[in-house]
Protein backbone atom coordinates (compact mmCIF):
# COMPACT_ATOMS: atom_id res chain seq x y z
CA UNK A 1 0.00 0.00 0.00
CA UNK A 2 2.71 2.51 0.89
CA UNK A 3 4.78 2.34 -2.45
CA UNK A 4 1.56 3.51 -4.29
CA UNK A 5 0.24 6.15 -1.80
CA UNK A 6 2.14 9.18 -1.23
CA UNK A 7 1.36 9.09 2.45
CA UNK A 8 2.11 12.16 4.56
CA UNK A 9 0.87 12.55 8.05
CA UNK A 10 -0.34 16.16 9.99
CA UNK A 11 -0.91 16.52 13.85
CA UNK A 12 -2.78 18.55 16.08
CA UNK A 13 -4.74 18.18 19.79
CA UNK A 14 -8.18 18.44 20.95
CA UNK A 15 -8.86 19.71 24.72
CA UNK A 16 -11.66 17.29 25.73
CA UNK A 17 -13.00 18.96 28.46
CA UNK A 18 -16.06 20.30 26.81
CA UNK A 19 -16.59 16.39 25.68
CA UNK A 20 -15.77 14.95 28.91
CA UNK A 21 -18.21 17.50 30.87
CA UNK A 22 -21.13 16.79 28.30
CA UNK A 23 -20.70 13.38 28.93
CA UNK A 24 -20.47 13.41 32.52
CA UNK A 25 -23.67 15.48 32.84
CA UNK A 26 -25.93 13.19 30.03
CA UNK A 27 -24.06 10.10 30.16
CA UNK A 28 -26.44 8.03 32.59
CA UNK A 29 -30.02 10.16 30.81
CA UNK A 30 -28.26 9.06 27.08
CA UNK A 31 -28.15 5.40 28.51
CA UNK A 32 -31.38 5.06 30.05
CA UNK A 33 -33.03 6.54 26.74
CA UNK A 34 -31.13 4.96 23.79
CA UNK A 35 -30.02 1.89 25.77
CA UNK A 36 -26.19 2.88 24.92
CA UNK A 37 -23.52 4.28 26.39
CA UNK A 38 -22.02 7.53 25.04
CA UNK A 39 -18.63 7.09 23.93
CA UNK A 40 -16.13 9.34 22.16
CA UNK A 41 -16.28 7.54 18.98
CA UNK A 42 -20.09 9.10 18.18
CA UNK A 43 -18.45 12.41 18.73
CA UNK A 44 -15.64 11.52 16.28
CA UNK A 45 -17.90 10.17 13.67
CA UNK A 46 -19.88 13.06 13.82
CA UNK A 47 -17.03 15.80 13.32
CA UNK A 48 -15.38 13.54 10.48
CA UNK A 49 -18.08 13.64 8.78
CA UNK A 50 -19.22 17.43 9.55
CA UNK A 51 -15.05 17.82 7.99
CA UNK A 52 -15.69 15.91 5.32
CA UNK A 53 -18.56 17.69 3.50
CA UNK A 54 -16.69 20.27 3.83
CA UNK A 55 -13.03 18.88 1.93
CA UNK A 56 -14.64 16.22 0.00
CA UNK A 57 -11.15 15.53 -1.50
CA UNK A 58 -9.98 13.63 2.12
CA UNK A 59 -12.73 11.09 1.43
CA UNK A 60 -11.98 10.57 -2.32
CA UNK A 61 -10.17 7.40 -3.55
CA UNK A 62 -7.57 6.84 -6.70
CA UNK A 63 -9.76 4.66 -9.61
CA UNK A 64 -6.67 3.35 -11.42
CA UNK A 65 -6.84 7.10 -13.47
CA UNK A 66 -8.88 8.69 -12.31
CA UNK A 67 -10.11 10.39 -8.69
CA UNK A 68 -13.88 9.06 -7.25
CA UNK A 69 -15.36 11.52 -4.97
CA UNK A 70 -18.03 10.21 -2.90
CA UNK A 71 -21.36 12.10 -1.53
CA UNK A 72 -21.79 9.75 1.53
CA UNK A 73 -19.84 9.37 4.56
CA UNK A 74 -19.33 5.17 5.02
CA UNK A 75 -17.26 5.57 8.46
CA UNK A 76 -14.71 2.77 8.94
CA UNK A 77 -13.72 2.17 12.44
CA UNK A 78 -10.61 -0.14 13.62
CA UNK A 79 -11.93 -2.40 16.28
CA UNK A 80 -10.00 -5.38 18.26
CA UNK A 81 -10.63 -8.37 17.31
CA UNK A 82 -9.38 -12.21 18.37
CA UNK A 83 -7.00 -12.02 15.20
CA UNK A 84 -6.32 -8.12 15.66
CA UNK A 85 -7.32 -5.26 13.94
CA UNK A 86 -10.40 -4.74 11.67
CA UNK A 87 -12.08 -2.23 10.28
CA UNK A 88 -16.22 -2.52 9.83
CA UNK A 89 -18.09 0.35 8.54
CA UNK A 90 -20.49 2.73 9.67
CA UNK A 91 -22.98 3.08 6.78
CA UNK A 92 -24.13 6.72 6.05
CA UNK A 93 -22.58 7.83 9.04
CA UNK A 94 -22.90 11.70 8.21
CA UNK A 95 -26.90 10.76 8.19
CA UNK A 96 -26.96 9.12 11.99
CA UNK A 97 -27.36 10.70 15.39
CA UNK A 98 -24.87 10.36 17.84
CA UNK A 99 -26.97 7.77 19.35
CA UNK A 100 -27.20 5.69 15.99
CA UNK A 101 -23.71 5.68 15.60
CA UNK A 102 -23.05 4.15 19.33
CA UNK A 103 -25.73 1.39 18.61
CA UNK A 104 -23.92 0.77 15.59
CA UNK A 105 -20.61 0.68 16.63
CA UNK A 106 -21.07 -1.69 19.85
CA UNK A 107 -22.97 -4.06 17.39
CA UNK A 108 -19.70 -4.03 14.80
CA UNK A 109 -17.41 -3.97 17.68
CA UNK A 110 -19.82 -7.11 19.25
CA UNK A 111 -19.23 -9.22 15.70
CA UNK A 112 -15.48 -8.18 15.69
CA UNK A 113 -15.36 -9.72 19.03
CA UNK A 114 -17.28 -13.27 18.11
CA UNK A 115 -15.56 -12.85 14.30
CA UNK A 116 -18.76 -12.79 12.94
CA UNK A 117 -18.38 -9.57 10.96
CA UNK A 118 -19.26 -10.25 6.84
CA UNK A 119 -16.75 -9.14 4.32
CA UNK A 120 -19.57 -6.68 3.12
CA UNK A 121 -19.22 -5.06 6.35
CA UNK A 122 -15.80 -4.46 6.09
CA UNK A 123 -15.44 -3.37 2.57
CA UNK A 124 -16.55 -0.12 1.28
CA UNK A 125 -15.70 2.89 3.65
CA UNK A 126 -14.94 6.21 2.38
CA UNK A 127 -12.49 6.95 5.44
CA UNK A 128 -11.12 5.61 8.84
CA UNK A 129 -11.12 6.24 12.36
CA UNK A 130 -8.63 4.15 14.85
CA UNK A 131 -8.03 4.74 18.38
CA UNK A 132 -4.30 3.80 18.74
CA UNK A 133 -5.32 4.83 22.71
CA UNK A 134 -7.19 2.36 24.06
CA UNK A 135 -3.09 0.67 23.53
CA UNK A 136 -1.78 3.48 25.57
CA UNK A 137 -0.30 5.38 22.21
CA UNK A 138 0.09 8.96 22.64
CA UNK A 139 1.18 9.66 19.49
CA UNK A 140 1.55 7.38 16.38
CA UNK A 141 1.46 7.94 12.31
CA UNK A 142 -1.99 5.91 11.41
CA UNK A 143 -1.33 3.74 8.06
CA UNK A 144 -4.18 4.53 5.24
CA UNK A 145 -6.42 1.82 4.98
CA UNK A 146 -6.74 1.81 0.56
CA UNK A 147 -8.09 2.49 -1.05
CA UNK A 148 -9.25 5.12 1.08
CA UNK A 149 -7.01 8.24 0.92
CA UNK A 150 -7.01 9.34 4.47
CA UNK A 151 -6.94 7.58 7.93
CA UNK A 152 -7.34 9.67 11.20
CA UNK A 153 -5.94 8.40 14.58
CA UNK A 154 -6.95 9.10 17.59
CA UNK A 155 -4.85 8.84 20.79
CA UNK A 156 -4.99 8.21 24.82
CA UNK A 157 -6.00 11.36 26.85
CA UNK A 158 -3.37 12.70 28.58
CA UNK A 159 -3.62 15.45 31.39
CA UNK A 160 -1.50 18.44 30.41
CA UNK A 161 -1.03 21.89 31.33
CA UNK A 162 -1.76 24.07 28.84
CA UNK A 163 -2.14 27.90 28.17
CA UNK A 164 -5.98 29.12 28.14
CA UNK A 165 -6.55 32.96 28.04
CA UNK A 166 -2.96 33.61 29.12
CA UNK A 167 -2.94 31.28 32.21
CA UNK A 168 -1.86 27.47 32.60
CA UNK A 169 -4.32 25.09 33.23
CA UNK A 170 -4.44 21.35 33.49
CA UNK A 171 -6.55 20.04 30.27
CA UNK A 172 -7.31 16.39 29.39
CA UNK A 173 -5.85 16.41 25.99
CA UNK A 174 -5.65 14.06 22.95
CA UNK A 175 -3.13 14.52 19.90
CA UNK A 176 -4.75 13.46 17.00
CA UNK A 177 -3.31 12.27 13.80
CA UNK A 178 -4.31 12.54 9.93
CA UNK A 179 -2.66 10.84 7.26
CA UNK A 180 -3.32 11.04 3.85
CA UNK A 181 -2.25 10.36 -0.01
CA UNK A 182 -0.82 13.67 -1.60
CA UNK A 183 -1.79 12.52 -4.40
CA UNK A 184 -5.21 13.73 -4.30
CA UNK A 185 -5.43 15.77 -0.83
CA UNK A 186 -2.79 18.39 -0.03
CA UNK A 187 -1.24 20.08 3.13
CA UNK A 188 -4.47 22.90 3.04
CA UNK A 189 -6.99 20.39 2.51
CA UNK A 190 -5.22 18.39 4.88
CA UNK A 191 -4.31 20.44 7.70
CA UNK A 192 -7.74 22.55 7.61
CA UNK A 193 -9.66 19.27 7.53
CA UNK A 194 -7.94 18.09 10.92
CA UNK A 195 -8.39 22.03 12.25
CA UNK A 196 -11.98 21.50 11.23
CA UNK A 197 -12.25 18.45 13.38
CA UNK A 198 -10.76 19.74 16.13
CA UNK A 199 -13.21 22.85 16.43
CA UNK A 200 -16.26 20.37 16.40
CA UNK A 201 -14.97 18.48 19.03
CA UNK A 202 -13.66 21.20 20.83
CA UNK A 203 -17.27 22.67 20.87
CA UNK A 204 -19.58 19.96 20.10
CA UNK A 205 -22.49 21.97 20.02
CA UNK A 206 -21.40 22.61 16.91
CA UNK A 207 -22.17 18.92 15.72
CA UNK A 208 -25.73 19.24 16.99
CA UNK A 209 -26.26 22.74 15.66
CA UNK A 210 -24.78 22.07 11.91
CA UNK A 211 -22.62 24.95 12.74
Amino acid sequence: VKNETAMLTTFNEVDMQPIMELRGKYKDKFKEKHGVGLGFMSFFTKAVTVALSEWPAVGARIDGEEVVYSNYADISIAVSAPKGLVVPVIRNADKLSLAEIEKEVVVLAGKARDSKLSIEEMSGGTFTITNGGVFGSMMSTPIINAPQSAILGMHNIIERPVAVNGQVVIRPMMYVALSYDHRIIDGRESVSFLVRVKQLLEDPARLLLGV
